[in-house]
């Protein structure tokens, strides 16, 4: 079994701060790290590889320093990593992300599987996974919990649901978007740190998975990003101060007159 994992490089949330002068989010300094989501998409294909068999091949679009996050993955044990890379890629909305993710994954001859982290922390649109699914023209499931079985041209999950699962069988090739509680993330092994060190990454452009340019970055994103701001905080509001058992007392202190 082919399996290709999407990952994004996102900006560490912790780490997240808007420039009060541009309004929009200041990167200078921030630490890079794997969509946490796609770290659990990582783990399971790498678990159904040694159930099952098959090969792991780690896909992200970003710009160069985008292979840091590639090696990670291949450290957590995927077999091969392809970077997509190009200037003509930037300010892609997730339509054009799709497209072209699209288009790299038929350049390297396709999947069985496809998984993908449910959303990115940086964009929280949850758009990527479905979208590449309707533009490979296979299912898609959403928010797999659990791969039950893969055999027989036919793969079993459990979706998670608000009220519990639904048990699904589709056909494949397909794509899954997982969620967190799938499984707990291995962490690099020193072989497999040194294998990803010495890795020789394969980076494609726009011109090597022939898309079409009208359709990339800016000028194929049928939407942008024109502002990004922080809320306007509204009413009083206090800060409390001390230890815990001051803080509660000061809470009290608040709270007494509503009671």
């Amino acid at each position: 079994m082919k399996i290709i994992v999407c990952v994004k490089q996102v900006p560490d949330a912790k780490d997240v701060r808007l420039d009060p002068k541009t309004n929009t989010l200041a990167r200078e300094g921030v630490q890079s790290i794997m969509n946490p989501y796609d770290r659990h998409a990582l783990e399971e294909a790498v678990r159904i590889k040694e159930q099952f068999g098959g090969t792991v091949t780690v896909l992200s679009m970003g710009p160069p320093q985008a292979e840091a996050t590639l090696r990670d993955a291949v450290a957590c044990g995927a077999d091969d990593a392809v970077l997509v890379s190009d200037r003509a890629f930037a300010g892609s909305d997730t339509w054009a992300t799709t497209y072209t993710l699209s288009q790299a994954i038929k350049n390297i001859g396709g999947a069985d599987l496809i998984l993908c982290g449910k959303q990115a922390i940086d964009g929280d649109t949850a758009q990527v996974g479905p979208g590449l699914a309707e533009r490979m023209g296979i299912p898609f499931v959403a928010y797999v919990r659990k791969v039950n079985d893969c055999a027989g041209g036919s793969i079993k999950a459990e979706r998670l649901m608000d009220d519990g699962y639904d048990a699904v069988e589709v056909a494949l090739p397909a794509l899954f978007t997982v969620v967190k509680e799938i499984n707990e993330p291995r962490v690099p092994s020193l072989k497999g740190k040194m294998r990803a060190k010495k890795l020789e990454i394969n980076t494609l452009n726009a011109v090597d998975i022939e898309a079409d340019l009208d359709q990339l970055g800016l000028k194929g994103s049928p939407t942008q990003v024109v502002r990004v701001f922080s809320p306007e905080l509204r009413g009083e509001r206090s800060m409390l101060n001390g230890s815990a058992d001051e803080q509660v007392a000061q809470l009290f202190d608040k709270l007494e007159p509503l009671l």
